[in-house]
C-alpha cells in the first residue's frame, strides 16, 4: 500500500527528486523583513525554476525563521498557508510538500489541507530527541488522530527516524524488539547522505530491523535517513530497504558529485545544493538544478 500510494504521488518509485524552498524570514521572527506579498512572490519565483527545470516535487519550508521555537503563533500558519497556496498556484500538477520548524507537525498538516499540498515532513514522529530548540517529543498518535480528525488523510506524512542536528541519548538504551510495540502509522523514513554526523549513531541494520518490525504496526509511507560516510550509508539505505516494506527517503547531502551513490532510494530531498554556492540561504540556481536532474535521468537510463 505504501508504495502504491508514493507511485501514484510521484509517478516513480526511484531517485524521486523533492526542491526545497526556504521561504524567507516571516513576518514576528528576528530576521523578518519583508512584507507577505515579497516573500510570497519570492517563493513562487523559486517554485517557477523548479517546475521549468523538471524537478519531480517541491517541499516549503520556513528555514529562515531562526533561531526556531516550539511555540509558534497563528501568524506563522496564516503566514505559510499563503506561501503554500502562492506555491500551488503556479504548480497545479506538481506534488507539493511542507515543513514548519520547529516541529509544527500538526500546524503543517492545517496548512497542506487548507493549500492543496500532499505531504508534510514531519520531526519527532517516534523517538524524543533533543536539539538546539529543546526537547523534542514524539508526535506519532497525536498527529495521525489530528490528521484523521481534520480530514486530511490524503496527506501523506514523511517522518525523519532520528533527525541529524540532535542528540538522541534520550533513547539510546532502548530495545524496540517484535514484542508487540506500537509505531506510527502513515509516513516516511527520512535520511541524510551529510557528512556532519556519524552513521554509526544514527542507523544501522539492527536499528533498521527494529523499525521495520514497529512500521507494521504504524503503517508507516516512508523513512528517512540521517547517514554519515557514502560507503557505510549506501550499505545502510540497502539494509533498511530490506528491512522495511515502505519507501526509503535520503533528506539530505545530496549533490550532483555523489547523486550515483544514492540514485537506487526511492527518494532525495535537496536544499543546499540547489542554489547559488551551495549554500541554503541562497537563491536556487537554476542551472544546479537542470544539471541534476539531466544526471539523474541519464543514470536512470544505464
Amino acid at each position: 500500500m505504501a508504495n502504491v500510494k508514493f507511485m501514484e504521488l510521484f509517478g516513480r518509485l526511484k531517485s524521486v527528486v523533492i526542491g526545497m524552498i526556504h521561504v524567507k524570514a516571516l513576518p514576528g521572527t528576528p530576521l523578518g523583513c519583508m512584507t507577505m506579498s515579497q516573500i510570497v512572490d519570492e517563493a513562487c519565483r523559486e517554485a517557477t525554476i523548479y517546475r521549468d527545470s523538471g524537478i519531480d516535487a517541491i517541499m516549503v519550508e520556513n528555514m529562515h525563521d531562526v533561531p526556531y521555537s516550539l511555540s509558534l503563533g497563528p501568524e506563522v500558519v496564516a503566514c505559510m498557508t499563503a506561501v503554500c497556496s502562492g506555491v500551488r498556484s503556479v504548480c497545479p500538477s506538481l506534488p507539493l510538500g511542507v515543513q514548519i520548524l520547529s516541529s509544527a507537525n500538526q500546524q503543517a498538516l492545517a496548512v497542506a489541507l487548507a493549500s492543496g499540498l500532499d505531504f508534510i515532513r514531519a520531526e519527532g514522529f517516534v523517538f524524543s530527541h533533543v536539539a538546539d530548540e529543546g526537547l523534542l517529543d514524539a508526535c506519532a498518535g497525536d498527529l495521525l488522530r489530528y490528521r484523521k480528525n481534520i480530514g486530511a488523510d490524503r496527506v501523506l506524512i514523511f517522518t525523519d527516524i532520528k533527525k541529524k542536528h540532535s542528540s538522541h541519548a534520550l533513547t539510546s538504551d532502548s530495545e524496540h524488539r517484535g514484542d508487540g510495540t506500537r509505531m506510527p502509522s502513515s509516513s516516511s523514513l527520512m535520511g541524510s547522505s551529510s557528512q556532519e554526523q556519524r552513521l554509526e549513531s544514527r542507523l544501522t541494520p539492527r536499528s533498521s530491523e527494529k523499525v521495520g518490525y514497529r512500521e507494521r504496526g504504524f503503517g508507516l509511507k516512508n523513512l528517512y535517513l540521517n547517514p554519515g560516510g557514502p560507503v557505510d550509508f549506501c550499505r545502510s539505505v540497502e539494509a533498511v530497504s530490506q528491512s522495511v516494506r515502505i519507501p526509503v527517503l535520503i533528506g539530505s547531502g545530496v549533490t550532483h558529485d555523489n547523486l550515483e551513490r544514492y540514485v537506487d532510494a526511492n527518494g532525495m530531498i535537496i536544499g543546499s545544493h540547489f542554489k547559488e554556492g551551495g549554500h541554503w540561504a541562497n537563491a536556487v540556481a537554476p542551472q544546479r538544478v537542470k544539471s541534476l536532474m539531466e544526471k539523474r535521468n541519464s543514470l536512470q537510463h544505464q
